[in-house]
């Protein structure tokens, strides 16, 4: 029997090939700094993706959300990436979810493009926490 590691890693993999084949050029994958990880990083006509990968064998296990605590440690670890990126200034960023389903000849992807916002950001109506209005869009805070 496969680990979940294994099994993530292997959603990941065919995430990555999934956006690829999609015209999506890969940035990053398994990015680590900020305090998180980032699965995959991929840029495609001005837009940043910024991707969390589930693997999940139960198609109604799918469904479930990315937790809050999940979505902020994104959020700070995209932060850290786009910091090291000024070539990717100007982007729009925008955090999907990919959920994989491995079946016995292929597997099956869903892609949820824009699946959340990062918290505190302007579609709340509270505004951007600082240093995420990089991420929105906004004016910088401060």
């Amino acid at each position: 029997m496969e680990s979940g590691t294994d099994a993530g890693r292997r959603a990941e993999r065919t995430a990555a090939r999934y956006l690829t084949r999609r015209g999506w050029t890969l940035l990053a994958t398994n990015w680590r700094g900020g305090g998180g990880e980032i699965d995959i990083v991929a840029v495609r006509r001005g837009v940043v993706a910024v991707c969390e990968v589930k693997a999940r064998r139960d198609p109604s296990a799918r469904a479930e959300p990315v937790l809050a605590r999940q979505r902020e440690r994104l959020v700070r670890a995209a932060e850290a990436f786009l910091a090291r990126r000024s070539d990717l200034r100007g982007h729009e960023v925008r955090f999907d979810v990919i959920t994989v389903a491995p079946g016995r000849l292929r597997s099956r992807v869903r892609h949820l493009p824009g699946a959340f916002e990062p918290p505190g950001s302007y579609a709340s109506g509270r505004g951007p926490p600082a240093g995420v209005s990089s991420l929105t869009g906004g004016a910088p805070a401060g």
